[in-house]
C-alpha cells in the first residue's frame, strides 16, 4: 500500500439489504420460515456428524412471538461473533471452502444452506431476532444470547449452562405488524407443512393452546409397502395430496448418480404444450420450488413431477434451479425415464397407451419426429384426421394403401368432402407434427406410398361432363373464366360427389405464394417491382371447379344474359372461398360483397314492372 492510500472497510446499511432480500431476492416475505428451518436441519446435521446418536427434532411454536427451536450443534459465543453478526459468512463454509469445527467435513454436502444470508431474512417480517444457543462441539462453553435488530444495531451476552439445559439452538421472532399474517398460527403451520414436508428430522408445530402438529413424514417412494398395488396406491393419494387431480399413471424416478428419487404423474387431461408444467424439487427434504419447468424437456409437458435431490444447484434465491451441467444431464436422464415408460405401454398396458394417447397425442407426435424407437411403437396408434374421420394411420393405411397429405388445414377442408365420394385417402397434415410423422409411415409400415397432395391428383378423379353439356354451358364458361381468372383461377366444368357441394376450389401453397409475388409486384415500383419480377415462376393457377351434377350450377350454365351470369360466377367463386376457410384478401370482400348485392338486386327486381316499380314495363 501506498503511503498516500488508507485502508476502509465496507459498511452495510441492514435496512436497505433486508430492503433488498425482500423486494428483489426473495419472491415472498414467506421464505423466512424455509431459512429458520433450514438453519434448524443444517444444525442437527453437524451435530450428527460427530455424534450420530443425537436428538433430530424441531419445534415451532406460534403466537405473540414465534421461536424455532433445534437440537442442533448449537453456537458459542466466538460462533455468534463470526456468523451471526458477519453479513454474508456461513458457518458451513469457510473463505477457503472448508468446514468450521473438526470432524465436519464430510457433513459438508448434506448441508442445505450455504450462503450465510438466511437469517437476514427474518428481518422482512420482524424487526427484532432473539438467538439462544448452546454449543455441542464444545460442553463447557456457556450459553449465548445474541439480540438483533432491523437498523443494524445487536447485543451479545453469555448466560449460565442452567439457561439452557441442553445443547441446540431457539430463535425467537416478534413479529412486525405490517407482516403479521405471515406469522398467524395457520399461516405458519401451512408453511412449515410447504416447505418442510418431507424433511428428514421431526418437525413439529405447536398452537398457542398447546396443539401440536407433526407436519412432515417420509414420503411414499421412500417407504416399503406390502404390495405393487398398495405402493401404487400411495403414489397416487400423494399425487392427489399434493397436485389435486387423479393420475392417468405413474412413473417413479430414480437417478442414484444424482441422488435423485421422486414421482412423474402422468395428467389425466391435455394440456397446452405451451403451459409448460410447474414440477416440486426438494433439495435434501427442503422444498426448493414448486414451479420448475425447467426440471424435464419441453416435450414432457404431460406430467407433473415431485423429486428430492441431493446433487442439483439452487440459485440464490434458493427458489428456483441453477441452470448448469449437472441440471442438462438430470433432464435429459429424466426424459429417457419417461420415454421409456411410453415405449414400454405398447407390450405391457395397451389399454392405457390408448387412454394416453387419446389424451396427450400432442405431445407423443413431437417426441416420435425426434425419436425413432418410439415412432416405431407408437405411430402406428396415433390418430389422424383423414376423409375417414378421426383413425389410426394403422387403420387408415389397410383400407387406402397410398396415402395423400395435405399442407394445411384449409386444404384438406377444400378436397375432403370430394376425395372421400372419390375413394381417395388424404389426412390432414396442416397440424403440428402430422405431415412430417404421415411421411414416415413407410419407415413403420412398408409397402405404404405418402405423396403430398396436389390439386391435379382431385382433378383427375373428377368425371368429364358430356361434351354437349359442355357445349351447351360454353358461352357461361366462357364468361366465367374471364371473370374469375383476374383472381388467377381456371374455372372447368366436372361431375363429382357430392352433388350437394355446387363448386370446388382446388389451390396449393405454390399458387397461392405466386398471386402474392404478382400481387406485390402489381403494386410496387422501381428496383422493388423488378426483383418480385425475377421471381416469378410457372406454378399451377388455382382452380374453380364447378359440379354439374348440383341442380343450381344447371341452371347457373343456361345463363345468357352477361351482366347476370358475371355475378353468378362471382358468387359461386366466393362461396367456394369461404368453404375453404382460409382468410379472404381485400378483393376477396369485395367481390363476396358485390355478387351478394348483384344476386339481391336481380331477385329483388320483378321483370313485371320497372326498374322503379312505379307500373308496367313499357317494353312488354
Amino acid at each position: 500500500m501506498s503511503p498516500s492510500e488508507t485502508a476502509h472497510t465496507f459498511q452495510v446499511d441492514l435496512r436497505g439489504l433486508v430492503d433488498l432480500l425482500s423486494h428483489h431476492l426473495y419472491s415472498s416475505p414467506r421464505v423466512y420460515l424455509r431459512e429458520l428451518l433450514q438453519n434448524a436441519v443444517d444444525a442437527i446435521t453437524a451435530r450428527q456428524a460427530i455424534a450420530p446418536d443425537a436428538p433430530g427434532t424441531i419445534t415451532v411454536r406460534t403466537g405473540d412471538t414465534l421461536t424455532v427451536t433445534d437440537t442442533g450443534i448449537g453456537l458459542t459465543e466466538a460462533d455468534v461473533h463470526r456468523f451471526l453478526a458477519t453479513i454474508g459468512r456461513s458457518s458451513k463454509r469457510t473463505a477457503e471452502g472448508a468446514l468450521d469445527g473438526a470432524g465436519l467435513e464430510s457433513a459438508r454436502g448434506e448441508f442445505i444452506g450455504q450462503f450465510g444470508i438466511g437469517l437476514l431474512a427474518c428481518f422482512v417480517v420482524a424487526d427484532e431476532i432473539t438467538v439462544l444457543s448452546r454449543s455441542a462441539a464444545d460442553p463447557a462453553a456457556p450459553a449465548v444470547e445474541w439480540r438483533g435488530h432491523s437498523d443494524g444495531r445487536y447485543t451479545i451476552r453469555t448466560l449460565p449452562s442452567s439457561a439452557v439445559p441442553e445443547p441446540g439452538t431457539t430463535v425467537r421472532l416478534v413479529p412486525r405488524a405490517d407482516n403479521a399474517e405471515w406469522t398467524r398460527p395457520r399461516q405458519v403451520a401451512d408453511l412449515a407443512r410447504h416447505y418442510g414436508s418431507l424433511l428428514r428430522y421431526e418437525v413439529t408445530v405447536v398452537d398457542p393452546h398447546g396443539g401440536r402438529e407433526r407436519i412432515n413424514d417420509t414420503p411414499p417412494w421412500e417407504r416399503t409397502h406390502r404390495s405393487p398395488l398398495a405402493r401404487r396406491e400411495a403414489l397416487t393419494a400423494y399425487c392427489r395430496d399434493r397436485f389435486d387431480f387423479t393420475p392417468l399413471d405413474t412413473i417413479e424416478l430414480d437417478l442414484a448418480a444424482a441422488g435423485l428419487r421422486g414421482v412423474a404423474y402422468v395428467l389425466p387431461t391435455a394440456v397446452s404444450p405451451a403451459q409448460r408444467a410447474g414440477h416440486r424439487v426438494h433439495l435434501k427434504g427442503m422444498l426448493l420450488t414448486d414451479q420448475a419447468p425447467e426440471l424435464l424437456p419441453d416435450w414432457a409437458f404431460f406430467v407433473r413431477c415431485v423429486v428430492d435431490t441431493t446433487s442439483l444447484r439452487p440459485t440464490a434465491s434458493r427458489e428456483s434451479l441453477y441452470e448448469d451441467g449437472t441440471l442438462s444431464a438430470v433432464r435429459d436422464a429424466l426424459g429417457d425415464r419417461i420415454r421409456d415408460w411410453l415405449t414400454g405401454l405398447a407390450a405391457s398396458d395397451p389399454a392405457l397407451l390408448h387412454r394416453f394417447i387419446d389424451v396427450h397425442h400432442l405431445a407423443v407426435k413431437a417426441l416420435a419426429r425426434y425419436d425413432d424407437e418410439l415412432l416405431r411403437v407408437v405411430l402406428p396408434w396415433l390418430p389422424f384426421e383423414t376423409t375417414d374421420g378421426n383413425v389410426t394411420l394403422e387403420e387408415f393405411a389397410r383400407t387406402h394403401p397410398t396415402l395423400l397429405v395435405t399442407r394445411s388445414v384449409e386444404e384438406f377442408r377444400q378436397v375432403a368432402p370430394i376425395a372421400a365420394a372419390a375413394g381417395l385417402g388424404v389426412v390432414n397434415g396442416g397440424y403440428t407434427y402430422d405431415r412430417d410423422l404421415v411421411h414416415r409411415l413407410p419407415e413403420v409400415r412398408p409397402g405404404t406410398s405418402v405423396s403430398d397432395l396436389d390439386p391435379t391428383t382431385v382433378t383427375a378423379h373428377l368425371d368429364a361432363v358430356d361434351p354437349t353439356a359442355e357445349l351447351r354451358a360454353a358461352a357461361f364458361l366462357a364468361v366465367a373464366r374471364e371473370t374469375i381468372g383476374t383472381h388467377d383461377c381456371d374455372v372447368v366444368l366436372r361431375d363429382f360427389q357430392p352433388v350437394t357441394a355446387p363448386a370446388l376450389l382446388l389451390d396449393n401453397r405454390e399458387a397461392r405464394h405466386e398471386r402474392t409475388r404478382s400481387s406485390l409486384a402489381a403494386e410496387s415500383d422501381g428496383l422493388w417491382a423488378d426483383i418480385l419480377g425475377s421471381l416469378r415462376h410457372d406454378a399451377p393457377r388455382a382452380q374453380l371447379v364447378l359440379n354439374h351434377l348440383n341442380p343450381l350450377v344447371r341452371r347457373a350454365i343456361t345463363i345468357s344474359e352477361r351482366g347476370l351470369a358475371v355475378t353468378t360466377a362471382e358468387a359461386l367463386y366466393g362461396q367456394a372461398l369461404l368453404l375453404s376457410r382460409r382468410p379472404l384478401k381485400a378483393s376477396e370482400s369485395a367481390l363476396l360483397n358485390r355478387a351478394f348485392i348483384g344476386l339481391l338486386t336481380h331477385a329483388m327486381h320483378d321483370p313485371g314492372t320497372d326498374a322503379d316499380g312505379s307500373g308496367p314495363r313499357k317494353d312488354i
